[in-house]
């Protein structure tokens, strides 16, 4: 099994998805006119910006359900994956990646915006990509097998990762057992994920809310203390990061290993942009404007890759542990620590992973609900989704048990089929997110505040929320 993903990951990643992924974020960069720099400053003002009607969803929680799932184990163990297998260079294709797939984040989440849907009994909005999809392309089997493929992707491949990163953890405390501790440490996280998500969207909501900058904000802090320590290496670290990176005869020559295609995929892995799945949450937010959800989204990219991940990738880097193919994951990360903290830095990784790791499932599992709901046309019925969730408890049971190989490439090959689905279908609708753009920006420079309405950009009677 591990075989055939990893060649069919290997085919996504060297063929087919590093060009559309590059290509639409390049594309989406000029069409916007270089938003992810020209509106840097106005994404950080609107996310502080309290939502439209008191108790609705606040741009600042969208942004933090779109961030716990992206801010995951894979900013910790995914980027030390990357530098253990693609070296140095691995980190200059992640900030690329993340660069220009800004553009591509702020498009679909203004999409899933603008096409969002209105719930008459709580007054909440909902969409994502297969709402865009159905409502602009006509096309609800398309739709739904954007769905599945979501669906697949987070309550599977997603999990397991987490859960098995989180394990990973422990292998190198003397009371791990390789035939039972994974067990029973995927176990006790099923348990406390299904309590969690038996209490539906608003306790997910409320205990994102909390985690995500606490973990965020102590593990930046940890990677600095880390890079100040060793500060006379950074120079060293930034010049071995480009000259790999442009090492083209290392990365042509054997490209399914090179640091390009490990930079792209965990890189991806970790922001998630055009992937298709923040514009979930990002339908969410009760905002006068589509657009201040899209500089939102673009802006949990930065954070992401730009923030906690170069964190961890100079946190490594600086630490004087050269990385090596045997250490990736979890164990390479433990050693780094332990050179500035002793056996405290072991400790600390497993507190942050373990946190990392709670938010991951349990962002991951809202935008499951979402697309069933999409399925359903309406919320699924409770016996049936206390039966999915008690199946979403027992995936991460198995995945704390699988091998790093299979669960890396499970989630790469199902994130891949999200990105194939998805990127295209923004390219075919990005007028609307377009006009917004211009829409909102014009009212800006007359200093109004932005208030959007379908009809100004031609989509009257187009849409279910903003006539």
């Amino acid at each position: 099994m591990n075989a055939i993903l990893a060649q069919i990951s290997n085919f996504m990643y060297s063929y087919l998805l590093i060009i559309l992924l590059l290509a639409v974020g390049l594309y989406f960069t000029i069409r916007t006119k270089f938003i992810q720099f020209r509106m840097f400053a106005e994404s950080i003002r609107v996310v502080g910006e309290k939502p439209e009607k008191a108790g609705s969803t606040s741009s600042f929680q969208a942004l933090m359900v779109s961030t716990a799932s992206r801010v995951g184990t894979g900013n910790i163990v995914g980027i030390s994956s990357a530098i253990c297998l693609g070296g140095y260079g691995a980190v200059f294709w992640m900030w690329v990646i993340a660069i220009i797939g800004g553009a591509s984040a702020f498009v679909e989440s203004t999409l899933a915006q603008i096409y969002k849907r209105h719930n008459p009994e709580t007054g909440e909005s909902y969409g994502g990509p297969s709402y865009y999809i159905e409502a602009a392309l006509h096309s609800r089997p398309l739709a739904i097998v954007f769905a599945l493929s979501l669906i697949i992707t987070y309550a599977v491949g997603f999990n397991m990762v987490a859960s098995f990163n989180l394990q990973d953890t422990f292998s190198g405390y003397a009371f791990y057992d390789t035939a039972t501790t994974p067990w029973i440490i995927g176990a006790v996280l099923a348990v406390l994920v299904g309590y969690c998500i038996m209490g539906g969207g608003k306790r997910i909501l409320a205990i994102t809310s909390t985690l995500v900058p606490f973990m965020g904000g102590l593990y930046v802090l940890v990677a600095i203390i880390v890079i100040i320590m060793n500060i006379q290496l950074l120079p060293q670290v930034f010049g071995r990061i480009f000259s790999e990176a442009f090492d083209f005869q290392a990365i042509f020559g054997g490209f399914t290993g090179s640091c390009m295609m490990y930079g792209i995929k965990r890189g991806l892995f970790s922001n998630e942009a055009g992937v298709g799945s923040a514009p979930n949450a990002a339908a969410s937010a009760n905002v006068s404007h589509p657009v201040k959800q899209g500089l939102v989204q673009m802006l949990s990219v930065f954070i992401d890759t730009l923030l906690i991940c170069t964190a961890t990738a100079f946190m490594l880097l600086c630490s004087g542990v050269e990385p090596d193919a045997a250490m990736q994951g979890a164990p390479y990360v433990q050693q780094a620590l332990s050179t500035v903290f002793g056996t405290v830095g072991p400790i600390f990784i497993t507190v942050a992973m373990v946190l990392f790791a709670f938010t991951t499932l349990i962002g991951n599992l809202y935008y499951v609900d979402n697309a069933w709901s999409f399925i359903f046309k309406e919320a699924p019925p409770k016996s049936f989704m206390f039966g999915f969730r008690v199946f979403a408890m027992f995936v991460v049971l198995i995945g704390a048990s699988q091998s790093i190989d299979v669960v890396w490439n499970l989630a790469d090959v199902l994130m891949g089929v999200m990105a194939i689905l998805n990127l295209p279908v923004i390219v075919l609708l990005s007028r609307p997110a377009l006009a917004a753009m211009n829409d909102y920006w014009s009212q800006r420079k007359s200093g109004k505040k932005p208030v959007f309405k379908a009809s100004n950009i031609g989509l009257k009677e187009k849409t279910d929320y903003w006539r």
